[in-house]
């Protein structure tokens, strides 16, 4: 399931967080990929110790933990320190899938990633190119949202950045280790949560609300891991 998540951030989380990276001291984005990643990939990535890696990474987190989209798509168990790049002109990332198990050095923990999530920090009009692409069964996704912006989509997905042509390309990008792990059931879930919402804002508080309602703890329950 991928899903547009508006409004993450305000503008003025969005106006604070790059002036901060854009005083910030980049690194080339291959220290933090894989053998086969760190092939395809070229930008720069904000060091996980730089001075405002700590104070921006907790933003973006407390900003999506609040956000009901998204904790209703991930059902999140853990959500790993979010990152920051920068795309230059010419930088680009291709065709890759996330490792399955990421390192959170700041923590001190390792965790499986279900969910990656994208959160654009640059207006559609600043930049050319740099489109997230995203494919699976359905074909290739292109995704460029404005900033304070999210895309949500599984971490099983092959997906790339294209090459940007004019501008930069900022961004914060995350792992979430679902507490719900098949990708399927997170979908039913989220799917059976959001008409449950809709038919309580409708309906109020009916015996087939609260029914549904049951169906979904239920559900959440036996597949919760």
């Amino acid at each position: 399931m991928m899903l547009h998540i508006p409004e993450v951030l305000t503008r003025d989380e969005v106006a604070y967080i790059r002036g901060k990276l854009e005083k910030a001291h980049w690194q080339d984005g291959r220290s933090s990929a894989g053998p086969q990643a760190a092939g395809v990939k070229s930008n720069a990535q904000l060091p996980h110790d730089a001075p405002e890696a700590a104070e921006l990474s907790g933003l973006v987190e407390a900003a999506l933990r609040r956000h009901p989209l998204f904790v209703s798509a991930a059902i999140p168990h853990i959500i790993l320190t979010p990152r920051f790049n920068a795309y230059e002109v010419g930088a680009q990332f291709g065709n890759h899938i996330d490792g399955a198990l990421q390192n959170d050095v700041g923590r001190g923990i390792v965790a499986r990633t279900d969910i990656s999530t994208t959160l654009f920090l640059c207006e559609v009009d600043e930049y050319d190119g740099g489109e997230l692409i995203v494919e699976d069964t359905y074909g290739a996704h292109e995704v460029k949202l404005p900033a304070g912006d999210a895309i949500l989509y599984p971490s099983t997905s092959l997906h790339r950045v294209e090459p940007v042509t004019r501008g930069v390309r900022l961004a914060s990008f995350l792992w979430c280790q679902s507490r719900v792990r098949d990708e399927a059931h997170r979908r039913m879930l989220f799917e059976l949560d959001m008409t449950v919402l809709k038919l309580r804002s409708e309906q109020g508080d009916t015996p087939e609300v609260v029914s549904l309602t049951g169906l979904y703890h239920n559900l959440l329950r036996q597949w919760a891991g």
